[in-house]
């Protein structure tokens, strides 16, 4: 950034729209895929073509299509060759690592044959040779994510499987544990998939992780499928529901999904596009102002902190993008830059694309969130101040000298209507709302990249009244893909006891101390509130009593008349006070912001046991689905964090307190 008052750093554009594709399907060894040959390949070309046509219109403005496959011997390399004829990037996310996928995939007949080619030399046998050679050379072409770290078991029950085929067991044992293998590096696909295109006959059901699983691991997540019927190529249907995958759909042309595409890769509306534009160039505040410190006073004051914390300076520094890498973000990229094998040009891309997207939104953020509430907080303020002040002069002046006090009310009312009027033009509360969720979804998306955990296109949360900051997130976080690593048992040991459990333990005690602090700022403000209501009665009560007695005749009467102005401004001042702070306690709900954080402290907590769990778990065992399932298990939360608080202040726009 080039001075404290720029855009986001211009080396960071606006991230383009990406289309991104899975494949699944039969292999050559299925016997209706061997027949329909030649025109599997004809309608697979058709589809791609398809895409091609709705991606080039829409010029510029979106990235190169990205091909997912796991590169199995069958409709998977079929596609990846149609992919890189029309230059698409090509990832794969394998179930074993390299080597080992191929020999798995080359089919060999004997163990001598797998040794040899999980060895990178070529066996014997010339057809497994050449399924070895095809298979290498595309993923050579690829950017490979590796789950190696089960490969040592699945070796020996690969090589037990060749030895004795005629031992069902071994075969059975070897058939298990690699479609588990598959299953995992399927979900993955599908995660960074926005489609799915599936060649099935619509008949064979298949083992975990096969078409038919895949399909409808697809549709579960949300992700729509465009299905070639194995058995008449020229039969295509989309898939958008788990249930479509059993009732009868109609077929499709190519315009219908032409149209799919187009609904995909389509930028978003006019007004969400300009929104966007307008987050990377927001005017940037290097710190917060005091005059919207309202709201974080009062949590101050009535958090329980004491005087000290009471009256001490709120100013906060905002950490710029450009030195988040140097400052809180330093210990994630240090970890991540340890991780055995790590890629390190994707850290990179790590620290520039999302660290400092974060600490972008997560400044914006926090200086609009002490704008609307600090404004609303002085709203109530200035409301209670306003009727004080109006009525001040009947204890202090004259009847004659009440100018200065109705003038001082005018300019406290005048005030709150320009507060409230500023709120609303500069939309303090819808631009909060949309940045804290940017700030969120990058937040703990290091941990998610790493892993090659994403969020599945279909299970994106919706904004009430807004969808850029999904869309924005998803697409930002598209950029990077997948990391070109080899996962391993000691880099996921590290990812799930430094990343994640070091996440996890930071957000559990950062949500135990809010839930702490707001429902003491909650308590504290309902007894002041009481307290000033019961001091108002005892006024009112008093004067009364002064009344009675002077009817009775037992003090003067000149003593309850000397005294009814001062007991008047007491009656109206004081539940003028107590219905300001009550209303703050109100707008800000923090006994439910309290709640909120309690909840999610309590299921951080119990990631953070699972985490312990796994920790106990022997080298050698650790599964890369555990790992992803835990970083699963964090988004999730935050997700639901959000998607709570928001339905908290979504109806609390910015207003005059009445």
């Amino acid at each position: 950034m080039n001075s404290p008052h720029a855009g986001l750093s211009s080396s960071i554009a606006l991230p383009k729209s990406r289309l991104c594709v899975g494949i699944t399907g039969h292999r050559y060894s299925n016997p209706v895929f061997g027949r329909n040959h030649a025109a599997i390949e004809d309608a697979l070309g058709s589809v791609f073509d398809t895409i091609d046509a709705v991606v080039a219109r829409q010029g510029d403005a979106i990235a190169p299509t990205r091909l997912h496959s796991l590169l199995a011997h069958g409709t998977d390399l079929m596609a990846v060759e149609r992919a890189l004829q029309r230059s698409w990037e090509n990832a794969a996310p394998l179930p074993f690592g390299l080597a080992l996928n191929i020999a798995i995939n080359a089919h060999p007949e004997t163990a001598e044959d797998a040794l040899a080619i999980i060895a990178g030399e070529n066996p014997d046998c010339a057809e497994a040779s050449a399924r070895a050679i095809h298979i290498r050379s595309l993923a050579a072409q690829a950017l490979c994510f590796e789950l190696a770290e089960q490969d040592e078991a699945i070796t020996g029950l690969f090589l037990a499987a060749l030895r004795t085929p005629q031992d069902s067991s071994a075969a059975a044992s070897f058939a298990t544990l690699s479609s588990e293998r598959v299953a995992a590096a399927g979900r993955i696909m599908i995660e960074q998939s926005d489609i799915l295109v599936a060649v099935w006959d619509g008949v064979t059901p298949g083992a975990v992780g096969g078409t038919r699983h895949t399909i409808a691991a697809a549709l579960a997540h949300g992700a729509p499928v465009v299905w070639i019927d194995a058995r008449n190529p020229l039969d295509w249907r989309i898939l958008r529901t788990p249930e479509s995958l059993h009732a009868e759909v109609g077929t499709v042309s190519a315009e219908h999904i032409a149209v799919l595409i187009e609904d995909i890769v389509r930028p978003a509306t006019p007004d969400q596009a300009e929104r966007v534009i307008r987050f990377h160039t927001e005017h940037w505040h290097t710190r917060s102002h005091r005059q919207f410190h309202a709201y974080r006073r009062i949590e101050a004051i009535f958090g329980g902190g004491g005087i000290r914390r009471a009256v001490s300076s709120l100013v906060q520094k905002y950490e710029r993008p450009d030195d988040i890498a140097q400052g809180s973000g330093a210990p994630l990229l240090r970890t991540a830059r340890g991780l055995a094998g790590s890629d390190q040009a994707f850290v990179g891309r790590i620290e520039t694309q999302v660290l400092q997207r974060f600490a972008w939104a997560d400044g914006l953020s926090t200086y609009l969130s002490d704008a609307y509430r600090g404004g609303m907080v002085t709203n109530f303020l200035l409301s209670a101040f306003a009727i004080i002040g109006g009525v001040s002069y009947l204890p202090f002046a004259s009847p004659d000298s009440k100018w200065p006090f109705a003038l001082f009310e005018f300019l406290l009312l005048v005030a709150i209507l320009g507060i409230t009027a500023i709120g609303r033009k500069r939309r303090w509360h819808g631009r909060w709302f949309e940045t804290r969720r940017v700030a969120e979804y990058f937040r703990h998306a290091p941990i998610l990249l790493l892993l090659g955990v994403a969020r599945s296109p279909g299970r994106w949360p919706r904004g009430s009244d807004t969808q850029w900051p999904e869309h924005y997130a998803r697409l930002a976080l598209r950029e990077l893909g997948l990391p070109k690593i080899v996962v391993t048992q000691a880099y996921l040991r590290t990812a799930f006891e430094d990343l994640l459990g070091h996440h996890a333990k930071l957000q559990r005690a950062y949500h135990r101390d809010k839930a702490k602090r707001l429902t003491t700022v909650h308590h504290n403000l309902d007894r002041m509130s009481e307290i000033l209501f019961s001091l108002a009665v005892a006024a009112v009560a008093t004067y009364l009593g002064l009344v009675a007695g002077s009817a009775l005749g037992l003090i003067p009467e000149a003593t309850a008349h000397s005294v009814s102005k001062f007991f008047t401004f007491l009656g109206v001042a004081l539940p003028a006070l107590g219905g300001a702070f009550a209303g703050i306690r109100y707008f800000g709900d923090f006994e439910r912001f309290a709640a909120i954080s309690e909840v999610t402290a309590e299921k951080l907590e119990a990631v953070e046991q699972r985490i312990a769990n796994l920790r106990k778990v022997a080298d050698g065992h650790i599964r890369y689905a555990q790992v992803a399932n835990l970083a699963h298990a964090i988004d999730d939360i935050v997700v639901a964090e959000i998607e709570n608080w928001q339905s908290v202040f979504a109806g609390k726009q910015i207003a005059v307190p009445v």
